[in-house]
This record gives structure tokens, C-alpha cells and sequence, in this order.
């Protein structure tokens, strides 16, 4: 009896061993927002690293985070390392690229609690009196990250956090 259940759990376990290896290397989540402001008004917001902090929902989870400004305050070299609890992480985040006013490119590298090194990117886009700004995350899935897409449904946690955030950048561009 014992025999049959480790068999079936280790076959179990290599069908999902086998799927995670065939899912893409590579992964892109993002989210879009239509703001009531001229892109010249929100580059700034972005392209400006404690701007960028005063709407950013990562800095939200976690009041008692540590961060440090380093380089410039905007534009390329302009960067933030982070410390903070398990929703927060650690890592850092620099800008390298800023297309005034249609694109902030950024490079993001986590530290904790998974290593990772991924791209960041914002673009605006003109519609009328309006703004259509998309924030997009990209980046390599090794094989760990594959493995826990089966059983986390990262577009949907990362995506939640774009749309907060996407919604306090609409609320700042508006608002001033």
C-alpha cells in the first residue's frame, strides 16, 4: 500500500516537473490606465525616483521599509535599493532609460525573497486630452519560476499592484 502511494506521488510529481519545464522562458505582465493629463505632466512622476516612490504600491506594503536614494533624482542612474517584509523584499530598482515624454525603461533586480532580474517599462501614449500610460514587467522564467506559476497566478498578484498603482499615478497626475 505504502509502495502504490509513494509511486503515484512520484508520478504526480514528475507530470508537474514535466509541465512546468514546458512553459515559456520568459514572461510579461502589465496593465494599462487612461489619465486626464498630457504626458509631459506624468513623465515626471515616473521618470523622478521619489515621485515615482509617492505613488508606487510596493512602497505601501511595508510602512517600516529601508530604501536609499543613489545617483541622480531623475533620469537614467537614478536608483533605489530596498529592504522591507516578504511582500516588499529586497533588491533594487534603476532608471536606463527615459524617452521624454513616451517611455521610462527601468531595470529591476530582487535579491529576496527570489532572485530575479527583470525590465520595467512605462509608456504614454497621447489619446486626445488623455494619456493612456501602460506599465509592463518582463523578464526570464528559470525553471523555479515556472514551477510556481502552476500554482500562483502571478499575472493576477503582479497585476492587482499595477492597477493600484496606475490608479495613485491617475489621482496625482489629476490632481496637480
Amino acid at each position: 500500500m505504502i509502495k502504490t502511494i509513494a509511486t503515484g506521488l512520484a508520478i504526480v510529481i514528475g507530470i508537474l516537473l514535466l509541465y512546468a519545464a514546458t512553459r515559456p522562458d520568459a514572461f510579461r505582465i502589465q496593465r494599462s490606465a487612461t489619465i486626464r493629463a498630457p504626458a509631459e505632466k506624468i513623465h515626471p512622476l515616473i521618470s523622478d525616483m521619489r515621485r515615482f516612490n509617492s505613488w508606487n504600491p510596493y512602497n505601501k506594503k511595508d510602512p517600516n521599509a529601508k530604501g536609499t536614494y543613489r545617483g541622480p533624482a531623475a533620469g537614467p542612474g537614478a536608483g533605489y535599493d530596498f529592504e522591507g517584509n516578504k511582500d516588499v523584499g529586497k533588491g533594487s530598482i534603476q532608471i536606463v532609460e527615459p524617452v521624454t515624454p513616451t517611455r521610462v525603461s527601468m531595470k529591476l533586480d530582487m535579491l529576496e525573497p527570489f532572485e530575479a532580474h527583470n525590465q520595467v517599462e512605462f509608456t504614454l501614449a497621447p489619446r486626445g486630452d488623455s494619456t493612456e500610460v501602460t506599465w509592463a514587467i518582463h523578464g526570464p522564467s528559470p525553471f523555479m519560476t515556472k514551477l510556481m506559476g502552476i500554482f500562483f497566478d502571478m499575472d493576477r498578484m503582479i497585476g492587482r499592484d499595477f492597477e493600484a498603482g496606475l490608479a495613485d499615478l491617475k489621482a496625482a497626475a489629476e490632481r496637480s
